[in-house]
């Protein structure tokens, strides 16, 4: 008996030694662990100073936020960081830093923070297209169906080119009806570039005095302009705020009516739609969809068609539009420029052939327009936020898992280390000494890594085709009377030019 009082006594006390020693490694490992990350954050990027709640959100003009980031890296350098109430952000700019995170650490920075400002239109789990889509499986497979899908209705090759160039025709037998006269080739040019996405999604075209085609046009640019702002940003990171019923369908009305259109034009098309015979991406997509559950697993379900649909419209037309319109704008302020790039259309192309893309080669002086057009019109100056996939490090800081990051493709586009004159229009930039057509390393208007642009090479195309078929045909001058435009811009996620009138003379 006493021998089991005296096992039970050192067992006992054997216990109380663990429990203490299990304490002491619990609490240890925990105060390393804070160590680890005190560390850590201690090489967290500076930033301005932030308020109670709402942060550094007062610190950012968000109809203009990329010169806002401007001043911030005079202040911070290339890395810095910001606060929108309880989120945590990271701004990179300059083309090494950007180039660094994109390429050099792609999966990093791979992922997309959620955006509840978008829930009112759809977009939920497994449900994001590919433009804000969580990186992963899913994302993945609609991306690869999207290019493979580009490729196959000819994305560089000569049967999507030879509708690029039937379009071009379209356009310039609307801007001939003009008869001179001064006008406004916003609408004709949304009209020409969104056609060709149509012709693509949907395998038609709509002609431009179409009332369905014109409430489509407004409904893209109305949609663009309600994300712009203070207000979306504090939705996006109070999101409560989107759940208060009622709100998001007032904020946010266009980009409903746009669901919508998409929706009921999805709806005619899958009623006639015929799986012996594929008409469009549309048909590709849906014929994807009859594969049945692993199908969908992989993200082929109605919700990611109507998504998807979506991403193409927006990223796809509104941005090759509003790269015209600044090309065209440029071409008024610099008349010499302009008729450089008519002297070699004439002499390579002439002018009655049409432009086709084996011409680009020969035509050095063209190709460098173009693409200083792209850098110094700066269509999409802040890209669309990422997302840290794993805790990183990019030049010596610090940047945890589930971090917003903002590329500032602006800085980028006109770093002072790079380009000769920032920010002027200067095609030399793409030119070498011999007068041959050079690309920087700089050049990202597309962005760069995992989330690049998908429909760059389509972009290309029409810019070139379009381009230089409209100066082959017309000489581009400003209306008499007429006060100089404006270059600084209009931001709605894209920058845009202010709205200006041309006439268009035929050659």
């Amino acid at each position: 008996m006493a021998l089991l009082l005296w096992l039970g006594s050192q067992l006992s006390s054997i216990w109380s030694n663990i429990s203490i020693l299990g304490v002491f490694l619990t609490v240890f490992t925990l105060l390393l662990d804070f160590m680890k990350r005190r560390k850590k954050w201690s090489r967290y990027p500076p930033g301005p100073a932030s308020l109670p709640f709402i942060g550094t959100m007062f610190s950012i003009n968000f109809h203009n936020p990329h010169h806002s980031f401007g001043q911030l890296q005079k202040k911070f350098g290339n890395i810095f960081s910001l606060q929108n109430c309880w989120t945590n952000l990271v701004v990179l700019n300059g083309y090494k830093t950007v180039k660094e995170a994109l390429v050099h650490k792609s999966e990093d920075f791979a992922d997309r923070p959620h955006f509840p400002i978008y829930e009112h239109m759809g977009y939920g789990k497994n449900s994001e297209g590919i433009v804000v889509a969580r990186y992963g499986h899913v994302w993945k497979e609609l991306r690869r169906f999207t290019l493979s899908t580009l490729r196959n209705f000819g994305m560089g090759k000569k049967s999507l080119e030879e509708r690029v160039v039937e379009e071009a025709g379209f356009l310039c037998s609307e801007i001939k009806s003009k008869e001179g006269k001064s006008f406004d080739i916003h609408v004709p040019i949304n009209n020409a570039v969104c056609n060709m996405i149509c012709n693509i999604v949907f395998g038609d075209r709509f002609d431009y005095g179409d009332k369905t085609f014109k409430k489509l046009s407004q409904l893209f640019q109305n949609s663009l302009n309600e994300e712009t702002g203070f207000l979306p940003q504090l939705l996006n990171v109070v999101p409560i705020l989107v759940r208060i019923p009622g709100v998001p369908q007032k904020i946010f009305r266009a980009q409903k009516e746009l669901m919508d259109f998409i929706d009921v034009v999805l709806d005619k098309h899958m009623k006639t739609w015929d799986p012996a015979y594929t008409r469009d991406m549309t048909d590709v997509f849906l014929k994807e969809m009859e594969k049945g559950k692993a199908a969908e697993e992989n993200g082929f379900h109605y919700n990611n068609l109507r998504m998807v649909t979506m991403d193409l419209f927006t990223a796809g037309s509104e941005t090759t539009s509003t790269t015209i319109r600044w090309a065209l704008l440029y071409m008024l302020l610099h008349p010499e420029i302009q008729s450089k790039v008519q002297a070699e259309i004439d002499r390579v192309i002439g002018r009655e052939r049409p432009p086709t893309m084996k011409d680009q080669a020969s035509m050095p002086y063209t190709n460098a327009v173009i693409h200083e057009v792209q850098r110094c019109g700066d269509i999409v100056p802040v890209g669309v936020p990422h997302m840290t996939y794993r805790d990183t490090e990019l030049q010596g800081f610090f940047i945890p898992k589930g971090t917003t990051v903002i590329t500032n493709l602006s800085s980028v586009l006109k770093d002072e280390t790079i380009w000769e004159k920032p920010n002027e229009f200067y095609p030399e930039h793409f030119l070498d000494a011999k007068g041959q057509f050079v690309k920087p390393e700089a050049f990202l208007p597309f962005s760069a890594g995992r989330r690049a642009c998908p429909g760059e090479q389509l972009a290309r195309m029409e810019l070139f085709l379009f381009f230089t078929t409209l100066l082959q045909k017309f000489t581009f001058v400003l209306p008499e009377g007429q006060p100089r435009p404006r270059v600084d811009g209009h931001f709605a996620i894209t920058r845009s030019p202010h709205p200006y009138l041309l006439q268009a003379l035929p050659r």
